[in-house]
């Protein structure tokens, strides 16, 4: 399994359960027959860069870092805010266009934010190709990428 998809995976793990220890994610990854050492894990919490948060049952867990999400989302916004041109959706996939120099920046954001509606990201200079995991899921971040461009 790619680096990307297992740390997905770890974000979702993160919003459904308090894990206090590297050891809990190896056992539930392996609960989703996704094979991790404890020494992989190691490595995508200081990628993901995870803090421990204080549980409200006492001890700490794992939690993804607030600011960084918002500082990804706030650039995200400017840069559609700043470069936007039009959007277009078809089946599974969102193709946004923006001015010229701007596409590699945009799918790197879409990229960052980890979205669980996106399955990936191919872009050009001024085109960015959202390629979505179901057809429901692209209406979800087409409603996503609105919001983003209104400001909300």
């Amino acid at each position: 399994m790619k680096k990307q998809e297992r740390q997905r995976y770890i974000k979702r793990l993160l919003s459904t359960n308090e894990i206090e220890r590297q050891e809990d994610f190896v056992r539930l990854l392996q609960a989703e027959d996704i094979d991790v050492t404890q020494a992989t894990i190691s490595r995508d919490i200081k990628d993901m860069q995870l803090v421990k948060v204080p549980s409200a049952t006492g001890g700490y867990h794992y939690s993804l870092p607030v600011q960084k999400q918002m500082d990804t989302e706030k650039k995200l916004k400017r840069t559609l805010r700043d470069a936007y041109v039009s959007y277009a959706t078809q089946d599974k996939f969102v193709l946004v266009k923006v001015l010229p120099g701007n596409g590699p920046a945009l799918a790197t954001l879409v990229e960052a934010m980890h979205y669980d509606e996106v399955f990936g990201t191919i872009s050009d200079d001024a085109t960015v190709l959202i390629i979505c995991k179901s057809l429901d899921q692209t209406l979800e971040l087409q409603q996503k990428i609105q919001r983003l461009l209104s400001g909300h």
